[in-house]
């Protein structure tokens, strides 16, 4: 039965709800585009970019919910119903996972922040919420992951992310996600990478720092030192 997971509950094998496929709308976010025309003339300059990448606004997920009680049809118990259901999507604390059945292999990062819309005909109902999410779906496997099954032949790219360093070793990252994303290094020795002509020291241990980051397509790195290195990031899509 289709259905959204949120919360830490699913939609319908915890909480008993179906959902009108008719009433699920995934929106899509928009460039946030920063345009400054030159004055008395056509030209027009695109600053969108000007600190790294391009942003995006937050994109709206619409979803609905049949809200009724099988046994017990009542007004009263249509209103409980109705009373769980909101607590459950309302009360998140903040953005949090929401995984549709119908996308698998990513999330959503969202909450339910305006009101919600209900349309009852007294004994059973329909509710309407939109959650605000972060502008990507973000891929639940990092990538390099070898779980053959869930590999996307449409979204996916094989490549080696665990690299073990003799002096110096030239490799090429692929981001293939749209922005930018920030990867965690794990290193089990101080070494010195260079990327576009920028050197970072990456100490033993976990390293993630927002100055190193990989930009969408493909990132050169060349890694100097001795030991092992490997990069943990995932994939982002509108």
């Amino acid at each position: 039965m289709y259905g959204i997971k949120f919360n830490g509950k699913h939609s319908y094998t915890d909480m008993g709800y179906t959902m009108p496929i008719d009433e699920r709308e995934i929106g899509f976010p928009s460039k946030e585009k920063i345009l400054v025309k030159v004055p008395f003339s056509n030209v027009e300059y695109d600053f969108s970019e000007v600190y790294g990448s391009q942003t995006y606004s937050s994109r709206m997920l619409k979803y609905g919910f049949n809200v009724l009680k099988e046994g017990n049809w009542t007004h009263q118990a249509m209103e409980f119903q109705k009373t769980k259901l909101i607590n459950w999507l309302m009360n998140s604390n903040g953005k949090q996972r929401l995984y549709d059945d119908d996308i698998p292999g990513y999330y959503f990062l969202a909450e339910v922040e305006s009101e919600a819309s209900f349309v009852d005909d007294f004994e059973t109902g329909t509710l309407s919420v939109t959650f605000k999410a972060y502008p990507f779906m973000i891929a639940d496997l990092s990538e390099g992951h070898d779980i053959w099954d869930e590999f996307n032949f449409e979204l996916d790219v094989s490549q080696q992310v665990d690299f073990t360093v003799t002096g110096t070793l030239l490799v090429t990252l692929i981001n293939n996600g749209t922005p930018e994303v920030v990867p965690e290094i794990i290193s089990s020795s101080q070494m010195k990478l260079v990327k576009e002509g920028t050197t970072y020291t990456i100490n033993a241990g976990v390293t993630k720092s927002s100055e190193l980051v990989l930009k969408s397509g493909e990132n050169v790195i060349n890694i100097t030192g001795n030991g092992k290195i490997s990069f943990k990031f995932y994939k982002e899509l509108i």
